[in-house]
């Protein structure tokens, strides 16, 4: 019953991730061509969605500890069901960006609930599998709509941006409905080790932790930058709407390979040369994506921001869910930490457009530079000799 269960947490988690990317991801495009926005307008609007999606997800994460994950997770499905039927027939800028504040707080509702109800109860072995299978299901799905979106809007047009969204997230009211599953969090087994003086979670666990949840906002400071400036890039290299989703998954797909990867090892696990390879790996692609002379160059740079992308978001989810038992609301601090970067990239990218104009990359300077100092941060935040009691550090390390 309960592998039943999980099975249907994880069916959950990539039909929301494939109608949220599609709807979210697509709706740049969709301002561009109903609205006439251009880069600078979607920079702002993305900061507004991140935004929202950063206070969104802290009270999402605690509501879940509250009412419970299933029905948290219900409630932010039935909402984003909601804005999405009202945009089938919304008119005018104005109403859809309401429509897009609405359906992101529902959203902001969801993944913390789904990612307590995947890894709740489970040891930490269990939660490493758990967490890697649920990566690839919601990145799997959501490259796949990245990938096909351009495609899908083409065809039905762009009001499928709205239809599509809206029979997928109904399909999966209809399979939490038939859902018996307690509606309270199991206690998990385990947790980060104890500090064998204090029996509280490690100091160094912690730290690590803090490191993560610095990294991946960063992180997505990048992702939201490079969506709201992608048809831009994409328009630049001559790329058509269905080309230019095709060639700007591409990320999305090294993502998914790297999160295959991760998942069969757990050797990454508490090491500070990991996570710093890969930040600094994500920080110069970043620079190579948005100046990319060529296509070649935009995909190549491309396979290596997914990598380093895959590596700190698992790094972020598997340390907030190790944490501690209230699994919900450190899955929420996780998802509005995302938000936060999700906001301050566009944010900062638009300020550069409005103040200096005259210099068309001065919000990719910006950035660029606050990934940089991001990176200093956490280097002088990385512990200064390895702990044996950490797992990852244990020779030779564990395979799961």
């Amino acid at each position: 019953m309960a592998a039943h269960r999980s099975a249907v947490y994880f069916v959950v988690a990539g039909l929301n991730s494939f109608s949220t990317v599609l709807f979210f991801y697509y709706f740049y495009f969709f301002a561009r061509e109903a609205f006439g926005f251009d880069d600078a307008q979607n920079l702002w609007l993305a900061a507004l969605q991140g935004g929202v999606y950063a206070i969104g997800s802290w009270m999402g994460g605690r509501a879940a500890e509250r009412w419970g994950y299933r029905r948290g997770l219900m409630a932010g499905l039935a909402l984003m069901a909601a804005a999405w039927t009202a945009g089938i027939r919304a008119e005018g800028a104005v109403w859809h960006i309401g429509l897009l504040v609405l359906a992101t707080l529902g959203m902001s509702c969801t993944w913390p609930a789904l990612e307590a109800l995947v890894t709740e109860g489970k040891d930490r072995s269990g939660m490493h599998r758990s967490v890697a299978f649920y990566n690839l299901v919601w990145a799997g799905t959501g490259a796949l709509a990245y990938f096909t979106g351009g495609a899908v809007l083409e065809w039905l047009g762009m009001q499928a941006m709205y239809l599509v969204p809206l029979a997928i997230v109904c399909v999966e009211l209809v399979l939490l409905g038939f859902q018996k599953a307690p509606s309270r969090p199991a206690q998990p087994d385990t947790q980060s080790p104890p500090c064998p003086a204090c029996g509280t979670p490690h100091p160094q666990a912690r730290r690590f932790l803090l490191m993560a949840w610095l990294a991946n906002p960063l992180a997505y400071m990048a992702i939201q930058t490079l969506i709201a400036v992608m048809p831009g890039v994409t328009t630049r290299l001559g790329l058509s709407t269905t080309w230019a989703g095709m060639c700007a998954s591409i990320w999305c797909f090294a993502r998914l390979g790297a999160f295959a990867l991760l998942g069969q090892w757990a050797g990454w696990h508490y090491r500070f040369s990991w996570l710093a390879a890969g930040y600094a790996t994500l920080t110069t692609c970043f620079a190579l994506i948005l100046l990319a002379p060529s296509t070649l160059v935009l995909v190549l740079a491309q396979i290596g921001f997914g990598l380093a992308l895959g590596l700190i978001y698992s790094s972020s989810l598997f340390y907030s869910m190790d944490a501690g038992p209230a699994r919900g609301q450190h899955g929420g601090i996780h998802e509005a930490a995302i938000g936060l970067g999700n906001m301050s990239g566009p944010l900062i990218g638009a300020l550069a457009w409005e103040w200096v104009p005259q210099l068309p990359q001065g919000g990719t300077i910006a950035i660029t530079c606050l990934l940089v100092a991001g990176g200093w941060i956490l280097w002088r935040m990385r512990p200064q000799k390895p702990d044996s009691s950490l797992p990852g550090n244990e020779r030779p390390p564990d395979r799961y």
